[in-house]
């Protein structure tokens, strides 16, 4: 076996981060057997709005004010998010009333599942939860339930998201990626030397990873 170490930031109310993964989980799938692959993935914070308050925002309204999309455009984007997804497997869910949140709690709890290998469970059922499910991603039961359902210790999430030492280790983490040139996500690290930016194609992704599955030294 071949150990792959693949660090993704993103953020859980991103839909373009939901698509990249969800293809690079594809990829994954397809090579790992052929090409004796053992990935190893590493996620990161990327908060897109740290300064939302308690409740967020209407998603409409937020693109209009952040991105000054236009109704016709969001209908587009969403559209095209909506048959992208489909290709794969993902219900977007986008809905008149359907709102934005800010994620910081999320991300602590995220930062917390590494220390149990659960990062990617637990981020796959936040993405679920969010665009297909609707729920709030900064209401601390929701949170809570979705990480108990992954296997984590309901007690120690609440101590987790309880300790501001946790909201700093977010915030400092987001400010060391952004000094080291990340701008925006979805954002994957191949082997610490491999940066990707953007949901790519599963093409792309492919070609990327076979060829550098063929450098890889074997675990003994």
């Amino acid at each position: 076996m071949k150990k792959l170490r693949i660090d993704i930031l993103s953020d859980v109310v991103c839909p373009w981060c939901f698509i990249g993964y969800t293809r690079l989980e594809k990829v994954l799938g397809q090579l790992s057997a052929d090409k004796q692959l053992q990935p190893e993935i590493h996620w990161h914070p990327f908060e897109l709005n740290p300064t939302l308050p308690a409740g967020g925002e209407i998603l409409n309204q937020h693109l209009q004010t952040k991105y000054q999309m236009t109704a016709k455009q969001r209908r587009q984007s969403q559209q095209k998010l909506t048959e992208l997804g489909n290709e794969l497997g993902i219900d977007f869910q986008f809905t008149a009333d359907m709102r934005i949140y800010n994620t910081r709690k999320a991300h602590q709890l995220m930062m917390w599942a590494a220390r149990s290998q659960q990062q990617t469970s637990f981020q796959k059922a936040l993405f679920l939860a969010y665009f297909q499910e609707g729920k709030a991603m900064d209401d601390t039961d929701i949170l809570l339930d979705i990480a108990v359902a992954q296997g984590l210790d309901r007690r120690d999430c609440q101590r987790v998201l309880a300790d501001p030492g946790w909201s700093s280790a977010v915030v400092q983490t987001e400010q060391q990626w952004l000094e080291a040139g990340i701008q925006a996500v979805p954002a994957m690290i191949i082997e610490q030397h491999i940066l990707l930016c953007g949901a790519r194609p599963i093409t792309e992704l492919h070609q990327t990873i076979d060829g550098l599955a063929d450098t890889l030294p074997s675990l003994h």
